[in-house]
């Protein structure tokens, strides 16, 4: 695709408005969001999306727009399982209700950052080395299995590298003050629980981005469309949180459907660089990876619902890639 300057400012343009509308409804008055609101934004946000992919399809054809819908789809799938662990951060440092829609917004802003920063340098790295195919796919591959084996586990933010030298760094209040990081108490600062939550949705987002980028690329390799179908995805997540909140523990295999996709994409990327060698080895095309990653997402969520009428005590894991830390506070 040749994408001019002038396009991608207007894009860039187009996605801080969402933004700044996101932080003007959120700012206005911090409130809990019910579902008919959470709704009503959600087919916004998806709507968008779609007008987004079927202007794309019509303007660089059925390749442009296929790939775009297929990395659409793996980034919000992908998000689905992100919401899990803002969930477990939200509830662990026990957030006030009404200040979860600014915690995740402040969290998508950092995601998309996050995001811009990794496509720029995993297309840069794909342009220049064509093995990075290789250490995409493989990535992929162990990130898979790893998630496949601890699907029934959820992350520690107390595990957060970043969160505990924090708690080091600063003195904390026990109560959160409204939207302040920061306070000041008998002339010290201090800062309030609100930071670390920062902190930890932060760092959240650049272990995902870690993830999420080569999965992408595992679809396309035209940054425009990477970006964009991450940028639609993330920014119906904070709605998608309220929509789905209620719903999320009763996903109970959607950790391993999402183990599947991610094997799935890291074996089409080794695939991809394979076929770039030897023509006569196969690779897999989009409108294949788009069938499988959307049938893969269907027997999840039927054999969730299955699952969860046989056992309704069962619970929804987001699931982890790493072995649990056993570390000692000092």
């Amino acid at each position: 695709m040749d994408v001019s300057l002038a396009l991608w400012a207007i894009t860039l343009a187009g996605i801080i408005v969402l933004i700044a509308l996101d932080f003007i409804a959120v700012s206005r008055k911090p409130h809990e969001v019910m579902f008919r609101e959470a709704l009503l934004w959600s087919i916004f946000y998806i709507g968008i999306a779609v007008a987004f992919g079927i202007a794309l399809f019509a303007w660089q054809g059925s390749t442009a727009g296929s790939e775009y819908f297929a990395a659409y789809l793996v980034e919000k799938s992908l998000s689905v399982d992100n919401l899990f662990i803002f969930i477990i951060i939200l509830t662990q440092f026990a957030v006030p209700t009404n200040l979860h829609q600014r915690v995740l917004l402040v969290g998508v802003v950092l995601a998309l950052i996050f995001r811009a920063i990794f496509i720029a340098i995993g297309a840069a790295a794909l342009e220049a080395f064509s093995f990075t195919f290789v250490l995409f796919g493989a990535l992929l591959i162990y990130t898979g299995i790893q998630l496949a084996r601890h699907r029934n586990e959820d992350p520690d933010p107390g595990d957060n590298f970043v969160v505990r030298r924090v708690r080091k760094r600063f003195s904390f209040t026990d109560e959160y003050h409204g939207t302040k990081s920061f306070i000041m108490v008998n002339g010290k600062r201090m800062a309030t629980p609100l930071l670390l939550v920062m902190i930890a949705i932060g760092s959240t987002d650049l272990l995902f981005a870690l993830d999420s980028i080569p999965a992408t690329f595992g679809v396309t390799s035209e940054p425009y469309i990477v970006f964009t179908a991450n940028a639609f995805a993330l920014l119906g997540l904070r709605a998608l949180y309220f929509l789905l909140k209620g719903l999320l523990d009763k996903l109970i295999y959607l950790s391993l459907g999402l183990a599947i996709i991610l094997v799935f994409i890291g074996i089409k990327l080794v695939l991809t660089f394979a076929h770039g060698v030897n023509p006569s080895i196969p690779h897999i095309s989009t409108n294949v990876s788009l069938i499988v990653i959307g049938s893969i997402l269907i027997i999840t969520g039927l054999a969730s619902w299955i699952g969860v009428r046989r056992n309704p005590d069962a619970i929804a894991h987001a699931g982890r890639i790493s072995e649990p830390k056993h570390h000692e506070e000092s």
